[in-house]
């Protein structure tokens, strides 16, 4: 592992100097520098320090990238579920996409379809509504969103989305903390 190359990486992507970063984490710049060039190794300590100013964790600096990681996904590898008695679709865009940090899905709901409701969790929730019109219930409140609606919100609520309209629903919900 190439640490002086991933600090120096990181310093650039956060617009620091190696005067900045050195000033802030009480080092000169020349260590920065040699840090950088492979010359030295920071103590634990000094790395810890490093990376909290550079905005990362340990396990972030220290994960090996994911090389070869599949980009496109066709319909062919995407998997479909269909739930008649709730009247709903649900099809996962990415295969394994509970082991991601973020987990998308196509839901169509037919009429008076729902989707099951949640415990609260840790996930964000983000929907984009693509046709008709939809009930985002949210522990006591409940919001209306239609076609080109956007929808964000933490589901540290009961939650549930519902088909809202007199026919077909779509919608694209990506969730974070897999909970599907």
């Amino acid at each position: 592992m190439h640490i002086g190359s991933k600090i120096k990486s990181l310093r650039l992507k956060k617009g620091l100097t190696q005067e900045e970063l050195g000033e802030r984490t009480d080092l000169t710049k020349g260590y920065i520098s040699q840090l950088e060039r492979e010359v030295t190794s920071p103590s634990i300590e000094t790395l810890f320090a490093l990376l909290e100013v550079l905005g990362t964790t340990p396990k972030e600096f220290f994960d090996e990238p994911k090389k070869n990681m599949k980009v496109v996904y066709s319909p062919s590898e995407q998997t479909t579920y269909v739930d008649d008695e709730l009247k709903y679709s649900i099809r996962w865009l990415v295969p394994r996409s509970n082991e991601n940090e973020m987990e998308p899905v196509h839901i169509t709901f037919l009429k008076n379809g729902e989707f099951k409701q949640f415990e609260p969790s840790l996930a964000e929730t983000f929907i984009y509504v693509l046709s008709g019109k939809v009930e985002i219930e949210l522990g006591k409140r409940k919001f209306i969103a239609m076609k080109g609606d956007a929808v964000y919100y933490e589901a540290s609520d009961h939650h549930r989305v519902t088909n809202a309209n007199d026919g077909l629903s779509e919608l694209i919900l990506v969730a974070t903390e897999s909970y599907l």
